[in-house]
């Protein structure tokens, strides 16, 4: 009997591993996002040179994510999501800015939302489902 309720209690940890990590990734990107739409980031993005559009397209996508990632249905999702925003970052960080010890951070929640994605594939499988793919 003992054997038999091993892969619940792995898949219950799993779950509760997962959940403490969005809860976590979510707090930061909240804390990102609305110091995106403040003033802290005007510096930064006029050294990228795409406009201040993009820092709040940006930072509107992170408190979105967030927001998703404490949604059980939505989870997956704005895991993936997430890390679609900070491979862009990475990228940024390397090739427009050249500051490849600023492209740390954005990798590091890259991955981190990427176990994410990966974690809650399921519900990114079941939102497919539904909406017809």
């Amino acid at each position: 009997m003992a054997d038999a309720a091993r892969p619940n209690v792995v898949r219950d940890v799993a779950n509760i591993a997962l959940w403490v990590l969005q809860v976590l990734l979510a707090a930061y990107f909240v804390h990102s996002g609305v110091s995106l739409l403040g003033d802290d980031f005007v510096g930064k993005f006029d050294r990228i040179g795409s406009g201040q559009w993009l820092r709040y397209v940006t930072g509107v996508l992170e408190i979105a994510g967030a927001l998703g990632l404490l949604v059980p249905v939505l989870c997956g999702l704005a895991g993936l999501g997430l890390a679609g925003v900070m491979a862009g970052a990475v990228v940024t960080e390397l090739f427009v800015l050249r500051d490849s010890s600023g492209a740390v951070l954005p990798a590091v929640l890259l991955v981190l939302a990427a176990v994410v994605a990966w974690g809650r594939r399921d519900t990114v499988r079941g939102l497919l489902q539904r909406f017809g793919k």
